[in-house]
């Protein structure tokens, strides 16, 4: 693999039939103004083109291309990587995934000098957060910061991604509606939909597991 940088024009680089990653619109226009506004993006890594000759099949950076494409550049930084098709899509199914997590106090930090430097609305459309979100963050206090992270740390939900049957879908908001109707009502006013889903769930869950926990 080589790991030198070089420019390659956007026409020659053909997004791979198989990329998994997809990025909603709004996330997208984030990228498109991050790039315009600095003119910087991590390089595109591509493969020679199994087929076309001449031509490269991306492997990471299909939405940075369309960015670049978005802004009428012509061509983008690409690293050119030789791998054959299994470890290909080993790196499709990975390089968009394997990421550390953020140490709350030191974003916290960085959100609250940015947001001096340019105000949350302008932050929020370079950021993934939104302009909410920021604020929250950014209006963390340094004193109780080590102990409400925890608890401010829960509000920013983890997404978890799974699919069902039409069948299952039935069982599983069967299963919220009746979790819901055990809340009391103060918690149903004081957090959002989502979030007593979220809370729902847990309760099944944690119920489930004591149960198995009894029988084990």
């Amino acid at each position: 693999m080589s790991e030198m940088i070089k420019s390659i024009a956007l026409s020659k680089l053909t997004a791979h039939p198989d990329n998994p990653n997809v990025m909603g619109d709004a996330m997208f226009r984030k990228l498109v103004r991050n790039i315009e506004r600095t003119g910087l993006y991590e390089p595109i890594v591509v493969r020679p083109h199994p087929k076309e000759k001449d031509d490269f099949q991306i492997i990471n950076g299909h939405h940075r291309v369309k960015a670049l494409e978005r802004l009428g550049h012509k061509e983008a930084d690409c690293v050119i990587w030789d791998v054959d098709d299994e470890q290909t899509a080993i790196l499709l199914t990975t390089l968009n995934r394997l990421a550390g997590s953020d140490t709350l106090a030191k974003k916290v930090e960085l959100l609250k000098k940015l947001t001096e430097r340019m105000g949350t609305a302008q932050l929020a459309k370079l950021l993934p957060q939104t302009a909410k979100q920021i604020e929250r963050l950014a209006a963390l206090k340094d004193s109780v910061q080590r102990t409400a992270c925890s608890v401010q740390y829960e509000q920013f939900a983890i997404p978890i991604v799974f699919f069902v049957t039409k069948q299952q879908q039935g069982v599983i908001e069967n299963a919220i509606e009746i979790a819901f109707s055990g809340q009391r009502t103060a918690d149903r006013t004081q957090t959002t939909k989502a979030q007593r889903r979220a809370g729902a769930i847990t309760e099944i869950a944690s119920k489930f597991l004591g149960t198995e926990n009894v029988k084990h």
